[in-house]
């Protein structure tokens, strides 16, 4: 997508007085504001990242590299693969994961505005986990979105206003079970066209932007399949302007359409999978917006060198 740039007429406004009057001054309006919005890829703050951050006696040591540019967006966001809790055993290893509490810190001062908290993951400390991570999260300052006290709640989504403009989040996951559940917890929003359909409609009246988060895909498949093309151009049709996937944990393609953008996976940013090398790399898609019109978009590629993430290099803006 390139930057698009529109003229006013050389910035000049006119008005003509066919009664021969004076010339009135116009004041054109002020331009609308600029926003930029940063989308990260999956964080998950258990296992070998809460392990090192332990040893460096400091729950942040995960974001030490990026918090400065996370920190500079209007909005940050990243989906959070792992749910807080103060109850049970530390996973060191394993598909189950749970942070401690104390690893909030490394979203807090990266500046995490919302976090997708509806993933594969979202059980992994039972019921009791999904609630203490809404709380944690709702203390801590960090919208969740995706789950929800009530199962309505979970899909309503939440809104975050900057500069007059209101941008609308929703969260959806392929699979809520991870192979430990044979029962769905209705607190947990789980892809459903139809539904997904539907709470687009409704956030519509609340919001000037609508932004989806799709956890789904193919782990270490690095094109999107026919379910995530199908859910992600649907929610656009639909009224979305930005969908944001996770969960394959390597980078796939980006798809400009419908007059909006699809990434349809960001890959790890924070992670411990040093297994594949395209694990360890990642992307911060900068979205950016002129008031409420999507005006382009720049791709930061992210290294993950023991557990922390970096910048590789310099934004470029993305063209089409």
């Amino acid at each position: 997508m390139r930057r698009r740039n529109f003229l006013a007429l050389g910035g000049v406004w006119f008005d003509t007085d066919c009664g021969g009057g004076r010339t009135k001054d116009i004041v054109p309006p002020s331009p609308p504001p600029a926003l930029r919005l940063l989308f990260g890829g999956d964080v998950m703050l258990s296992r070998h990242v809460g392990r090192i951050a332990r040893q460096k006696q400091d729950p942040s040591w995960p974001f030490r590299e990026l918090a400065g540019t996370l920190k500079d967006a209007d909005i940050a966001f990243v989906n959070l693969e792992s749910p807080f809790s103060d109850k049970g055993r530390r996973t060191e290893k394993g598909m189950v994961f749970k942070a401690d509490p104390e690893m909030i810190s490394g979203l807090v001062d990266a500046g995490i505005d919302v976090v997708s908290t509806s993933n594969n993951h979202a059980r992994d400390c039972g019921s009791y986990g999904v609630t203490f991570t809404l709380e944690w999260l709702a203390k801590h300052g960090i919208l969740a979105v995706g789950t929800g006290a009530t199962g309505e709640i979970a899909h309503a989504g939440v809104v975050l206003e900057r500069k007059g403009v209101r941008f609308g989040f929703l969260a959806y996951t392929y699979d809520q079970l991870n192979g430990n559940y044979t029962d769905h917890d209705p607190r947990i929003a789980v892809m459903d066209l139809d539904r997904m359909k539907q709470n687009v409609q409704s956030m519509k009246t609340r919001s000037d932007v609508i932004v989806v988060s799709m956890h789904a895909g193919t782990e270490y498949r690095r094109t999107p399949h026919k379910g995530q093309v199908e859910f992600a151009r649907a929610a656009i049709n639909a009224g979305a302007r930005l969908v944001v996937g996770h969960h394959p944990h390597v980078i796939q393609t980006v798809e400009e359409y419908g007059g909006g953008l699809i990434f349809y996976s960001l890959g790890n940013l924070v992670f411990d999978q040093s297994h594949r090398r395209d694990t360890q790399r990642g992307l911060l898609a900068e979205v950016i917006f002129n008031g409420a019109r999507l005006d382009g978009y720049y791709l930061l590629p992210v290294d993950i060198k023991l557990t922390v993430p970096r910048v590789l290099e310099p934004a470029t803006e993305a063209s089409g």
